[in-house]
């Protein structure tokens, strides 16, 4: 039987630090896509976010007990910030977090707007992000979906202040850019 989150996560929660099989089998369920999602932002590689995702489990498992309940949706919270700090400690083992040093800037193009986001789906925005370049993708998610501050980034990455918000600028630039010609091509397409 699966839980529901609205009802029996504080249960949920319960049973982990218990050591429950069957409550670890009910988390995985409930929370494995969502993981998955999160350490993907970081992680273009498939095989590389297997590994990093039965690393995320493992940790979550192994020290639950240093989890307190605190609401719902704290257990989310926890476990996306377990999840996100595992995939930076990956990409740091693995070398993988190389900065983009550009000698020229992502020009922006004259009366050059936004592209509507409507047009594009999650999963577009979503690939779209992983295909940005390792320092790129690692400072845009810290700063767009952790709200982390750049002082914050810096710290965690081992880099000036400066270089994390350089690197935010041109993540959002290349970004624009790419959603911009997949607008452009799908409109073309009709």
């Amino acid at each position: 039987m699966i839980f529901s989150l609205e009802n029996s996560e504080q249960r949920l929660v319960h049973e982990l630090h218990d050591g429950s099989r069957n409550a670890m089998q009910n988390f995985y369920a409930l929370y494995a896509e969502k993981l998955t999602a999160v350490a993907a932002r970081y992680i273009s590689n498939d095989e590389d976010l297997k590994d990093v995702m039965q690393e995320v489990m493992v940790g979550i498992f192994t020290n639950i007990h240093k989890f307190d309940y605190r609401g719902k949706g704290s257990l989310l919270a926890w476990t996306s910030r377990v999840t996100a700090n595992k995939a930076l400690t990956f990409l740091r083992q693995q070398k993988h977090f190389d900065f983009v040093k550009l000698t020229w800037d992502i020009v922006e193009e004259a009366g050059g707007s936004d592209p509507e986001m409507k047009d594009i789906s999650p999963e577009v925005l979503h690939e779209c992000i992983r295909n940005l370049p390792p320092g790129y993708r690692a400072v845009l998610n810290l700063y767009v979906f952790e709200n982390h501050t750049h002082e914050e980034i810096a710290q965690m990455l081992g880099i000036k202040r400066d270089t994390s918000a350089s690197q935010l600028h041109r993540a959002r630039k290349l970004l624009a850019k790419e959603l911009k010609e997949y607008t452009t091509s799908k409109h073309s397409q009709r």
